[in-house]
């Protein structure tokens, strides 16, 4: 048994509603949101969610500032620019290194597959 397209839209739907906020992690953040980026002029970036297309939402391009001396190896998704709720975590393609202050120019994509 698995989820059809509009059950694998539905589980994207829920997520991609209930939190916008991308943030930039120095590590496994685990259940919790831990290694999240701090310093410098680093805030949490809101991102805008594409419709549903079989299981898959993808956000608007964020561009999160990150301080000097900071490797970013996942993102983040919260429901608030500060505090609010941890929804879960996903790990970058490839980490990025900044050796002086820059920008992590990053597209969220939201994906849900059937598990039989």
């Amino acid at each position: 048994m698995g989820l059809v397209t509009s059950g694998l839209n539905d589980s994207v739907n829920g997520v991609a509603g209930a939190a916008n906020y991308i943030s930039a992690h120095t590590g496994n953040p685990g259940g919790s949101g831990a290694s999240e980026v701090t310093g410098g002029s680093y805030v949490r970036q809101a991102t805008t969610w594409g419709a549903a297309n079989n299981g898959t939402r993808v956000g608007s391009q964020v561009h999160i500032p990150i301080p000097s001396g900071t490797t970013v190896t996942h993102w983040g998704l919260w429901t608030a620019s500060t505090g609010g709720t941890f929804k879960g975590w996903w790990q970058l393609s490839s980490q990025e290194a900044f050796g002086a202050d820059g920008t992590l120019d990053h597209t969220p994509t939201l994906t849900s597959t059937a598990v039989n």
